[in-house]
């Protein structure tokens, strides 16, 4: 029961990420691979500053603008610069990593003994790991609602037009460019967030905690799409923590069977594979488990 509540904690921490994946690769169609150097750039920032005495939230706060500035880099390279978003998305990426060595000055940085954001739902007296629980719950949701005002506006809508046709979003007088741009800086600032928080949560920022970001956040995605089937754009969002939740559950089972810390990244790989194929087994066998998914 322990570790069901340690791994649904951190599902709902790394399904923050997860909806910044979403943005991306869902509505906006674009492989960004700047995730990879954008949440441990969260995580360095936050932990500098909650060391250097700057309050939990504030830092928090400021990881995510600072995401939000690197998302704007890989959105000028693509719109700007004219490179393709795969090779944008790995520049940054390759830049960001000696930049969060910058900010942390060494490859990890310790918060043990430091105020963190998680110390807040303490006073609550909650059972361990319940803090980490309630406090996941209460900002997952407060982004769920704001991201759904958002996508409500004409702002937002431009960028959902822009993903699924530019061509015809140019046409009708959206600048693509700028809703590109918008768009990755969500994306982005998100990851980021959610680095500083898991970086909180866990107690440390590491360089190397950004290594397969993409494909945890992918496997969110796909893990929730695929299970709960045809849904509304609200319901995609909660089916994306829902599958970050399902992804950590996953990997918890999967250790218990006795395979190492040392395998995880082939573990998810192979979880994301599996749940990529699902639906190519679903029209060959004429399976109707599994329903075709409109974003809106």
């Amino acid at each position: 029961m322990d570790l069901i509540v340690t791994a649904t904690a951190q599902g709902l921490l790394w399904g923050m990420m997860a909806l910044g994946i979403f943005i991306t690769y869902r509505i906006l169609d674009l492989p960004d691979m700047t995730a990879e150097g954008s949440f441990p750039l969260g995580a360095a920032v936050c932990a500098q500053l909650i060391i250097s005495g700057v309050h939990p939230l504030t830092a928090t706060a400021i990881a995510f603008v600072i995401g939000a500035l690197a998302g704007a880099v890989t959105g000028f390279l693509i719109t700007k610069a004219h490179i393709p978003g795969l090779l944008a998305g790995i520049l940054t990426m390759t830049g960001l990593y000696s930049i969060n060595l910058r900010v942390m000055s060494r490859a990890n940085l310790s918060l043990l003994g430091e105020a963190k954001l998680t110390d807040f739902f303490t006073r609550f007296n909650l059972p361990s790991q319940f803090d980490t629980i309630f406090m996941g719950i209460v900002l997952v949701s407060s982004l769920i609602v704001l991201l759904v005002l958002f996508f409500k506006t004409e702002l937002g809508q431009a960028v959902i037009a822009t993903g699924d046709n530019e061509k015809m979003a140019r046409s009708l007088g959206i600048s693509t460019n700028q809703t590109k741009i918008l768009g990755l800086m969500l994306s982005n600032g998100l990851i980021s967030a959610a680095g500083a928080l898991i970086a909180q949560d866990n107690g440390y920022a590491d360089i190397s905690m950004g290594i397969g970001t993409i494909v945890i956040g992918l496997a969110s995605v796909i893990i929730g799409e695929v299970i709960f089937g045809n849904l509304s754009f609200v319901n995609r969002l909660i089916c994306v923590i829902l599958g970050a939740i399902i992804y950590r559950l996953i990997i918890m089972f999967v250790l218990l069977m006795g395979l190492q810390p040392n395998d995880l990244k082939l573990i998810s790989a192979v979880i994301l594979a599996v749940f990529l194929a699902l639906p190519s087994i679903r029209t060959r066998f004429n399976l109707n488990f599994f329903q075709k998914k409109e974003l809106l």
